[in-house]
């Protein structure tokens, strides 16, 4: 577990702090003495606000970082740290051992990745090892209106899709994985196989792989918006086979 680009002892200077904060990306370090022993945080904001009272790049960080900062011990237990992260203020937590030495950190994007991900939770975890860009995911315009991604791992993919008024997505069909729709708002209509379903808000859709399937918004003026949950072993938007659209792409 490598803690050594965010910790730094407190007679470090701000440039040394700014140089950790740069390299390490997460925007934060951990104040330690020369046991190892927490003593405090310090954030790029506090930095900042130390800059703007006048302290100099060249001097230690010793007034500038948060001594009244919340901590973890090893042992603690799950409730504990969903408690801490309900906090907006909270973003990340040291974690200690009995005598207070830096054991650890967890960040609250941490700790949703290692959870979406399915595994299993202990404060011993290299939370820092975690890949949090996993949480951020673009918005896709598409002709009938958009979909966002919600989460992406190896086993599903999850989400959000929004269907303008008269739009209708092609007639389609995977080959590498099922999805389950629940609709959220809106009235629509759902071609399965040979069948037509009509759908509104409350409604469940299953559709196995290598069923053809079309999701279409029957309102002229309202949007229809489903939750879409992937299960398979691809997710490219490549693993779509067309077999008929209105707005000819193949």
């Amino acid at each position: 577990m490598k803690l050594d680009m965010f910790s730094i002892k407190p007679t470090e200077t701000f440039r040394e702090a700014l140089i950790k904060i740069d390299r390490n990306r997460k925007g934060f370090l951990v104040v330690i003495d020369e046991h190892n022993r927490v003593l405090g945080t310090l954030t790029d904001g506090d930095l900042r606000r130390a800059f703007i009272k006048g302290a100099d790049i060249k001097e230690s960080i010793t007034n500038a970082y948060n001594r009244n900062f919340k901590k973890l011990f090893i042992n603690d237990d799950f409730s504990k740290v969903i408690e801490y992260f309900k906090s907006e203020k909270i973003n990340f937590i040291p974690i200690v051992n009995e005598n207070g030495l830096l054991r650890n950190i967890i960040t609250k994007r941490n700790l949703h990745v290692l959870l979406l991900e399915g595994k299993k939770f202990t404060l011993e975890y290299d939370f820092l090892s975690l890949n949090d860009e996993l949480l951020e995911h673009e918005i896709y315009y598409r002709p009938w209106g958009f979909y966002k991604t919600t989460f992406l791992n190896q086993f599903s993919q999850s989400k959000i899709i929004k269907v303008n008024p008269k739009g209708v997505l092609s007639l389609q069909e995977h080959k590498h994985r099922e999805e389950y729709w629940v609709v959220i708002k809106g009235v629509g209509e759902v071609t399965l196989a040979e069948s037509k379903k009509k759908v509104n808000s409350g409604s469940f859709i299953y559709i196995p792989k290598g069923c053809k399937h079309r999701l279409e918004n029957l309102s002229d003026d309202e949007p229809l918006m489903i939750a879409e949950v992937q299960l398979g072993e691809y997710f490219g938007e490549d693993d779509i086979i067309r077999y008929d659209d209105k707005y000819g792409r193949k």
